[in-house]
């Protein structure tokens, strides 16, 4: 059975696991923004390699920081 210290450790790791795919899906929001193409199309449609690897670097980027910055 589940302690209390368990079950209070699970519930804060789901809490931050979602507030970091929330904060990191609003970066990535801001960063389509903010490029003059639209990102998915330059990726999905036309197979711009070399734009999926700079999102990909990107997006390690930004999730190591919103990593750090719940880490503390």
């Amino acid at each position: 059975m589940i302690g209390i210290t368990s079950l209070a450790a699970v519930i804060n790791a789901v809490v931050y696991a979602g507030l970091g795919i929330a904060v990191f899906g609003l970066a990535f929001a801001v960063i389509d923004r903010l490029t003059p193409y639209h990102l998915w199309k330059e990726i999905i449609d036309d197979h711009n390699t070399a734009l999926a690897i700079v999102v990909a670097a990107m997006s390690l980027g930004v999730c190591i920081i919103i990593a750090a910055a719940i880490h503390g």
